[in-house]
């Protein structure tokens, strides 16, 4: 089992920076992906921002240039930097983690609680 804590978001202007942290307890030998997802009211959960066990970097489109992912060498902490926020940014973001077989298969996944983000135009 994994747990994760979120923190770092509240309210910002736009143009502004926040730095959101996830930090996960538990099994976190076994944690390989880390990711960050947003939901809008109204909208879909999307993918922010994800970084693998192999430290490949994916970002969705809206975020390239502006957000940043992160962990700290031993997989317990995984930051998202956000630049210049727009307020198209405001959500709830929440951390994700993937643990997988050996073969490749997906074994489990986890879910922080989330973080309000909003954007002041």
């Amino acid at each position: 089992q994994v747990h994760l804590v979120e923190s770092g978001g509240g309210l910002v202007q736009a143009g502004g920076s926040l730095r959101l942290s996830c930090t996960a307890s538990g099994s976190i030998a076994s944690i390989d992906d880390m990711s960050w997802y947003r939901q809008a009211p109204g909208q879909e959960r999307e993918l922010v921002a994800m970084l693998t066990g192999g430290n490949r970097r994916k970002y969705e489109e809206s975020a390239k240039g502006r957000f940043t992912i992160s962990r700290d060498n031993v997989k317990t902490t995984v930051y998202l930097q956000m630049e210049n926020l727009e307020p198209e940014d405001p959500a709830v973001y929440s951390c994700y983690v993937a643990t997988y077989f050996p073969s490749g298969l997906l074994l489990d996944e986890y879910w922080g609680q989330g973080t309000q983000v909003t954007v002041s135009s």
